[in-house]
């Protein structure tokens, strides 16, 4: 992600999550830290004429990783890009050496839990309350040892 993606993603962030999106400042701060050396990782996803339809941001610090945000536009949902965006920061975890990869996820998302439980997340806590002005709850979820390849429960089924 780069600075000129801010004004498609905050399309996206305003479409997906109206309740509780992020501001374009918030954007503006994380890319700041995205850098070589930086403790964040951004990407968007774009279709082949350039409109961005999904992105993702990682925080990782001192060994320990944390999804900042995960999200796909509503008519690419379902197609297999939330779980490439998902690998995409799971893999950057592992690069950055994180032993655990940690996440919140709205408890009335049961899509999204399964996507993190494919990839080897577990339910480690919840968060009350963590999504504001809804007042909905997060169930915390947590991944050991992030690997530069993951494999969701087919591949070890398969495999």
């Amino acid at each position: 992600m780069r600075w000129w993606d801010i004004e498609p993603v905050m399309g996206l962030e305003l479409e997906l999550f109206p309740e509780d999106s992020w501001s374009h400042g918030m954007y503006w701060s994380e890319l700041a830290e995205a850098h070589p050396g930086g403790t964040r990782h951004y990407t968007v996803a774009t279709t082949g004429d350039g409109t961005v339809v999904g992105y993702a941001g990682l925080m990782a610090v001192a060994g320990e990783g944390d999804v900042q945000t995960i999200a796909v536009a509503g008519r690419h949902q379902g197609t297999g890009l939330g779980a490439a965006l998902l690998v995409d920061l799971i893999r950057e975890a592992a690069r950055r050496d994180c032993t655990e990869l940690l996440l919140e996820v709205r408890v009335d998302n049961p899509r999204a839990q399964r996507l993190y439980e494919r990839y080897g997340f577990q339910p480690v806590g919840i968060r009350r309350g963590y999504y504001q002005p809804a007042n909905v709850d997060a169930l915390v979820m947590r991944l050991d040892h992030p690997s530069t390849e993951p494999k969701d429960i087919e591949d070890l089924h398969h495999g």
